[in-house]
């Protein structure tokens, strides 16, 4: 049973949902140079930096951040 959360934003927000938004926002390049992790600078893809950011939490973090400061 999943339970409601009013005041977490990001509830029910898939990442690759806010993977695609950032990327169509901003682009590789402008994403790269917010938040310098190499998956966004070389050969980025969203498959590819679904995986490291799924395996990543201070760069999950960033980005989740950057999400609520653009929807802002």
């Amino acid at each position: 049973m999943s339970q409601r959360q009013p005041n977490n934003p990001l509830h029910g927000v898939k990442l690759a949902d806010i993977l695609a938004y950032l990327h169509k926002e901003y682009g590789w390049k402008e994403l790269g140079e917010i938040i310098d992790i190499n998956c966004f600078q070389s050969n980025p893809s969203i498959k590819s930096s679904l995986k490291f950011l799924r395996r990543t939490p201070w760069a999950r973090d960033k980005v989740e951040k950057l999400y609520l400061d653009t929807i802002r």
